[in-house]
């Protein structure tokens, strides 16, 4: 079993990274939040990444996460009856980790079934097998947007129809609501957009 494999990055894309150690390449799937960070790195840097190693009959597959913590969330995913790890990846893909603890941990359904491919009963499991497993500090629950203004969602359909990811553009919007609570939704694209 592989904890972590380090090296420079000879290939990145939002779905994979191909790092080189000492002359091996290793093609390890990521996460889009592994993906943002795994690409402020220059090409020269040393880029550590926490693997799995899922092991099929007709492969082994690696999946990477830039943080540890990310990588035990994916495994708590794929613990779950009928979330494999693409499924798992899909749902690190679109909720930050931050964002899916504080989804499970306040039951939300609807914010799971909007990851593609989760439907109704899968996004019910979840939330019933790891709500217990998931520990949320109740701050962190008061201070996320557990309802989220009209602004907030409209602007944040429209971004991620302008083809930024989820997590880029919620992060952006919260920050410009926390500021300007006021703001309209086309103000708030517009600056959003500036931001990212």
């Amino acid at each position: 079993m592989y904890d972590y494999i380090s090296g420079k990055i000879s290939e990145l894309n939002p779905a994979f990274v191909v790092i080189d150690n000492n002359g091996l390449g290793y093609m390890i799937n990521i996460s889009l939040t592994t993906y943002n960070e795994v690409s402020k790195k220059s090409r020269d840097e040393i880029v550590k990444l926490y693997v799995y190693e899922a092991i099929r009959e007709d492969a082994h597959v690696l999946f990477g996460f830039a943080a540890k913590h990310e990588r035990e969330l994916f495994t708590l995913l794929i613990s779950v009856s009928g979330v494999g790890p693409n499924t798992a990846r899909m749902i690190l893909s679109s909720l930050s980790p931050s964002d899916l603890e504080q989804c499970i941990a306040g039951g939300n359904v609807s914010q799971l079934k909007s990851v593609k491919g989760i439907g109704g009963k899968t996004a019910q499991r979840i939330l019933v097998d790891l709500k217990d497993k998931i520990k949320v500090a109740s701050d962190t629950l008061l201070d996320s947007d557990s309802a989220p203004s009209a602004v907030f969602d409209e602007a944040l359909a429209a971004l991620v129809m302008l083809g930024f990811t989820q997590q880029m553009s919620q992060k952006a919007l919260k920050k410009l609501l926390k500021d300007n609570p006021d703001i309209t939704v086309e103000e708030a694209i517009k600056k959003a957009l500036k931001m990212m």
